[in-house]
């Protein structure tokens, strides 16, 4: 018997993202969420919950592609964790969208005001948006699995 539970799954996801790139992906998060509320404080229309949802967007997505990107990097199980997320796009973006899901719910709650169920329903189309971005990236990597054996 060769399947996965979703629970291996989901601890295969984590592995591989355990030598993702943390320090770029904050740097990256913080700085394209407060860019764009600098600038859209210049426009006049700043939006607090659009840019805070940005930079938790463009963490999410830095951290997963930046985690497979080089598969040949770490200790031996992060390795073989990263060549499975490579060999399954869809089910590795499964981590990373619902975390980026999960952080996204309290900034559309609190800080646009969307109510218990808008706001979970704006931060699911921003887990949709992420797991389909890292799928199709990481499926574009998938290559390097191959190269890394």
């Amino acid at each position: 018997m060769n399947e996965l539970s979703r629970r291996e799954e989901m601890s295969l996801s984590g592995a591989a993202l355990r030598g993702a790139p943390w320090k770029a992906a904050t740097i990256g998060g913080v700085a394209a969420g407060a860019g764009t509320f600098l600038l859209d404080l210049l426009d006049g229309s700043a939006d607090l919950s659009w840019s805070t949802g940005l930079g938790i967007a463009l963490f999410t997505l830095i951290a997963a592609i930046g985690s497979v990107s080089r598969p040949d990097r770490g200790d031996r199980v992060t390795r073989q964790a990263r060549v499975w997320s490579l060999r399954h796009p869809w089910r590795f973006s499964l981590y990373p969208a619902a975390g980026a899901a999960i952080l996204l719910y309290p900034v559309q709650l609190i800080l646009d005001g969307d109510g218990v169920f808008g706001a979970a329903w704006s931060a699911a189309w921003g887990g949709a948006l992420i797991y389909l971005i890292s799928g199709l990236v990481t499926m574009s990597l998938r290559g390097r699995a191959d190269s890394a054996r």
